[in-house]
């Protein structure tokens, strides 16, 4: 990738001088994050959904978090989510008949926008990216980043956590602070560069400099990255929307995930059976392993630690942004050499302009036999 300049195109930035002690204090945070990391990793696309309605000017609403791998996860999500609404919050049988063409239309074709009871839907795409230290270490959460004044590590907290742009409102004329604005600037000609990139993606990368000039920095988010020795780090979980929810998922995956990885707990054991349990009992032969995913775990509850290394191998919790890129018309869709892990399809069961569920009609490969 290519980071050089401040890019062509785009709009002006409202820069607005922090004055609340806590922003003051983000800011500081920020001035100094960049001073350490001084290069960027950029991971690879990800997809969400977003929506405009009738008054919302030039901002957009994010109605599906921009996190899923391919267009077609991100479609999917937008069929469940209109599937739902016409089953729960439709008004009439017009309105459920409307929202229901949406969903048929997402179950036969590769849609990534459509118009709907006065609102546009897209399905939008973003750049995942991390900074990096001069050593090759990915940014680990800052000081003032958020976290639960009481941290709950119960297995159940994960269903309880926030969703990751929960509420976000997509707004290019948003005021940004001094360090915000000298890094949507900075990123404005990021684009795709070099031999390893087929040429459909260099291509398609280069025009989105043409058609989608600005950029807009979407907040930040946190996973688990790990690596072995000297191997790149590689991704180990979702994205959280804070450090405390990455912490947990770690949490959760040296004691249980882990060990069965491994080889060390068998996949068929009852699922209440983790490296805690089974050093407590004191019989597996495999203890002393198992012990010491036990024991990072509980350093990672006790001090809040965004890194442990285990039997050769680091998990950290990384600190990532998103970049998203924007036009005339808004963010920008899925390009064309964006890939899809499957093809359109029925997710839910036939939902009739009444409001009833039908179980029982044929699949639609049976029914046209």
């Amino acid at each position: 990738m290519s980071e050089e300049g401040a890019g062509p195109g785009g709009w002006p930035v409202v820069v607005r001088v922090p004055v609340e002690p806590a922003e003051a204090a983000m800011e500081a945070d920020a001035r100094d994050a960049a001073a350490r990391h001084s290069a960027l990793a950029v991971r690879g696309p990800l997809f969400g959904v977003a929506r405009q309605s009738k008054g919302d000017g030039q901002r957009w609403r994010v109605i599906v978090d921009v996190t899923h791998g391919c267009p077609q996860q991100a479609r999917d999500a937008l069929n469940s989510l209109l599937w739902f609404r016409a089953k729960d919050e439709a008004k009439s049988p017009a309105e459920r008949c409307a929202l229901l063409g949406a969903v048929a239309r997402l179950e036969n074709e590769y849609v990534d926008e459509l118009t709907l009871l006065g609102a546009r839907y897209r399905v939008v795409r973003a750049e995942e990216y991390a900074a990096m230290d001069e050593h090759g270490g990915i940014e680990t959460p800052r000081p003032t980043d958020p976290e639960p004044l009481t941290p709950d590590w119960s297995p159940g907290a994960g269903a309880r956590s926030p969703r990751v742009d929960a509420g976000l409102v997509l707004d290019p004329d948003a005021p940004l602070t001094p360090l915000e604005a000298a890094e949507r600037l900075s990123l404005r000609a990021l684009a795709y560069t070099g031999t390893r990139f087929p040429g459909p993606v260099l291509h398609d990368s280069a025009q989105a400099l043409e058609s989608h000039p600005d950029v807009l920095l979407l907040p930040a988010a946190f996973l688990i990255v790990e690596r072995s020795g000297n191997e790149p780090w590689t991704p180990g979980s979702g994205l959280q929307a804070t450090a405390h929810d990455a912490r947990r998922t770690l949490a959760f995956a040296l004691t249980w995930m882990e060990p069965r990885t491994r080889g060390l707990i068998s996949y068929d054991a009852e699922p209440d059976i983790d490296a805690h349990t089974l050093v407590a009992e004191n019989t597996h032969p495999a203890v002393a392993e198992l012990a010491a995913f036990a024991d990072a775990a509980d350093r990672l509850r006790a001090r809040r630690l965004n890194q442990v290394e285990v039997r050769g191998t680091v998990f950290r919790v990384g600190r990532v942004r998103r970049l998203l890129r924007w036009g005339p018309d808004g963010p920008e869709s899925p390009r064309p050499c964006d890939i899809n892990t499957h093809a359109p399809q029925a997710i839910h069961p036939r939902l009739d302009e009444h409001g009833s569920v039908h179980f029982d009609d044929p699949a639609p490969d049976e029914a046209a036999s």
